[in-house]
């Protein structure tokens, strides 16, 4: 086989080539945090482009950008802490709730993070008061009529002993969806309830004391979901929660060009 065609067969590695590649696993071993190994990295990511079919259509540029950002975080793209979207041939990454609140509770400053939805009876009995920026009450029915959900709300409780909470009526979330990307599928269909949860957690989110790179990643989503919600900035200084990419003049953009860019002609 010619130099030529030599390169032409690296050109068509797949997706799956590469996740499974020495160059990807040399890229996130540095990055991922002790409980998270490697092998079992690259399974989660495996097993989630099997589960969407659709990601084979994104390109392996916008696919590796989402997994690289996720070793860094040091979360897996399993659906429950972290989506992988695809919209068209462009694959986006959605942070779940449950993924925003490990984040938070590695800093150690937060003790406590909680996030529900409230039903029309649990209001009705007085069993749901929030009162000045604190859940003061919220005793969950284990009825199977509730009613319509009728508000979500998240709280955090810091080891200070101080707490802050955030209350959205259905209205506010419909909103904050009405003008999301994957408003229309995914999460919001499937997942309604975890997704108003995640809704009134981001806003929250201003109160955590998140690290640069988690806050970016946010607001950077917010921009692509969540246009007219304000940045705001962490309440202090805060510590870094995950470890970067063993070369810290990289980006993701560079890694990704790295790691799946075709070879030179008569590359052997």
């Amino acid at each position: 086989m010619s130099d030529n065609e030599n390169a032409v067969v690296k050109q068509k590695k797949t997706v799956q080539d590469h996740l499974q590649s020495d160059a990807f696993r040399e890229k996130i071993e540095s990055a991922l945090p002790k409980h998270l190994t490697p092998d079992r990295f690259i399974g989660v990511a495996l097993n989630a482009l099997n589960k969407t079919p659709a990601l084979a259509k994104c390109t392996q540029q916008s696919l590796f950008k989402c997994f690289l950002e996720l070793s860094q975080m040091g979360l897996e793209p399993d659906g429950r802490r972290a989506h992988l979207i695809p919209y068209g041939q462009e694959c986006t990454l959605l942070i779940d709730y449950k993924g925003l609140v490990e984040l938070a509770l590695r800093n150690g400053d937060v003790a406590r993070i909680h996030a529900d939805v409230v039903y029309e009876t649990e209001y009705e009995a007085g069993d749901f008061i929030y009162d000045r920026g604190r859940i003061e009450r919220h005793v969950k029915s284990l009825k199977p009529d509730r009613g319509k959900v009728i508000a979500a709300y998240a709280e955090v409780e810091f080891k200070s002993g101080t707490s802050k909470a955030e209350v959205m009526s259905v209205e506010e979330v419909e909103g904050i969806r009405s003008r999301s990307k994957a408003g229309k599928n995914g999460p919001w269909v499937t997942d309604w309830n975890e997704m108003a949860k995640k809704t009134a957690f981001r806003r929250l989110s201003k109160w955590l004391p998140l690290s640069p790179e988690i806050r970016e990643h946010i607001e950077k989503d917010d921009e692509h979901q969540f246009a007219n919600m304000k940045r705001v900035n962490a309440p202090k200084p805060a510590r870094p929660m995950f470890k970067e990419i063993e070369d810290k003049d990289a980006s993701a953009e560079d890694v990704v060009e790295e790691l799946v860019a075709p070879p030179e002609e008569g590359d052997a």
